[in-house]
């Protein structure tokens, strides 16, 4: 028998914040909460984390700005903003004890949100993301710059120009994506969804143009010197061709006192869709050591 689904949205600063709870909260199960990355992406790419409603309710939603949540104009764009409407988000769903986990921008917001004192988080899964945004700015150029000769040009030449939105430029940013984003086959539904509902807009006011160049409210932002504070059992899951690197990933599993580390091998930044069966099963052993822990 397939688990309920659910949907609604939560009331946050008088716009609405759409969600997903596959299963039953209240059942008595811990549920998983997911914080998707970007910023401006969408939920679609979580469709996996599904086939764990059989053993808790998995909640998902797309922050605002972006998927099928309201995308206000008349807002700015900052960390505080996001983290509030997490806390939102579970106070309306009261989600009073969850495993949380964050991908990437996610993980970010994870760690802004346990770092915030917040309460009843029984584990915390922390998803190919990252401690410091200039320490990932640096690791994605080692990336981008070992990509071929004639991609790296393209970048250059456009960078210098400022002409980011150039087709030439999303060829270039596609083969960057193709190595480290997601490597499986193509086309993917859930890339695909996510493409057609997600935020550039919320991106560039939040990130920049890309993923090496920082302008936006990101900039600057480190949790590096906060970890050693994180006392709730942690995993740093991530691909083995991942954006975030061997060194932005051992930064996370050394400053976190008993990080658990897993590294999925044929993975990239998405290993959620590119290794599901291994993805699922790493995280929900973690989820079910966490909660004797």
């Amino acid at each position: 028998m397939e688990p309920p689904v659910s949907e609604g949205y939560a009331e946050f600063r008088g716009y609405r914040t759409w969600y997903r709870v596959a299963g039953e909260l209240g059942s008595g199960a811990t549920p998983l909460l997911a914080l998707h990355g970007g910023p401006g992406s969408t939920h679609h790419y979580f469709a996996p984390l599904e086939r764990l409603a059989a053993e808790r309710p998995v909640v998902v939603y797309d922050q605002i700005g972006c998927g099928n949540s309201d995308r206000p104009q008349d807002i700015e764009w900052s960390v505080d903003l996001f983290r509030e409407e997490v806390n939102v988000v579970r106070a309306q769903l009261g989600l009073q004890r969850i495993h949380l986990l964050g991908t990437s921008w996610g993980g970010m917001l994870a760690l802004e949100h346990v770092l915030s004192s917040a309460e009843g988080i029984v584990g915390l899964i922390l998803s190919s993301t990252l401690a410091s945004v200039d320490q990932w700015a640096a690791e994605q150029v080692k990336l981008r710059d070992a990509l071929p000769a004639d991609v790296v040009d393209v970048f250059e030449r456009h960078e210098r120009a400022g002409t980011y939105d150039d087709p030439e430029y999303d060829q270039a940013m596609d083969a960057y994506f193709d190595r480290h984003f997601y490597r499986g086959p193509k086309p993917r539904a859930e890339l695909v969804s996510m493409s057609g509902s997600k935020s550039v807009e919320v991106y560039r006011a939040m990130q920049g143009p890309n993923e090496w160049t920082v302008t936006g409210a990101l900039r600057g932002w480190d949790v590096r010197d906060r970890l050693g504070e994180i006392k709730v059992p942690t995993l740093v899951i991530r691909g083995r061709h991942d954006m975030s690197t061997d060194p932005i990933s051992a930064t996370l599993v050394d400053g976190i006192k008993g990080a658990r580390k897993v590294i999925l091998e044929n993975s990239s930044h998405t290993p959620v869709l590119e290794e599901t069966d291994q993805y699922l099963s790493a995280i929900s052993d973690f989820m079910q050591k966490a909660e004797t822990h």
